[in-house]
């Protein structure tokens, strides 16, 4: 995927942003999405880019601060990240087995009307890339038990691996 794909995919959750804000980009990989944040938010906005695996993100817009922090976040999040305005997760939901119990700890940092934009396979079958799938109908009834009242698809496409589609979501108060 491209940083124009990436940036594609997320960029309807932030059409009525502008405020500097603080975002988390859990499960990271090579910063893509990182990237793609940098490109979209507002300069003076924070990013923690969060990965179980060592990286070296490229450099992004100067204007944004960027962090890189080597962390399993399906454990939840450091301390010192918290009083976020969002957390993005592409592509590493699927990897986590009690979806709900991550998502309630993840909610706990933060502002209360904080937003999470998920990028996931719309499928039910796992294989061993996407072991725990999540499809948009399950995802967004597994946000309606966390309390969230609007879960919507807001961009899809289609993978290049198998015949899947990607979509992102974002769920919102």
């Amino acid at each position: 995927m491209t940083l124009t794909e990436a940036i594609n995919m997320i960029n309807p959750a932030f059409q009525d942003s502008g405020n500097i804000e603080k975002w988390a980009d859990l499960g990271c990989g090579s910063g893509l999405y990182t990237s793609a944040l940098a490109e979209i938010l507002s300069d003076g906005s924070e990013i923690y880019s969060i990965d179980k695996d060592n990286q070296t993100l490229p450099i992004v817009n100067p204007g944004i601060k960027t962090e890189f922090i080597q962390h399993d976040f399906s454990k939840g999040l450091p301390k010192h990240i918290e009083n976020l305005d969002g957390i993005l997760m592409a592509n590493s939901l699927h990897y986590i087995l009690d979806k709900k119990q991550l998502l309630r700890k993840l909610k706990l940092k933060m502002k209360p009307k904080g937003r999470f934009v998920i990028i996931e396979y719309d499928t039910q079958r796992a294989n061993s890339w996407v072991p725990y799938p999540i499809s948009f109908v399950e995802l967004k009834e597994l946000f309606a038990t966390l309390g969230y009242p609007k879960t919507e698809k807001i961009a899809q496409r289609k993978s290049v691996y198998r015949n899947d589609v990607m979509y992102t979501a974002i769920a919102e108060y």
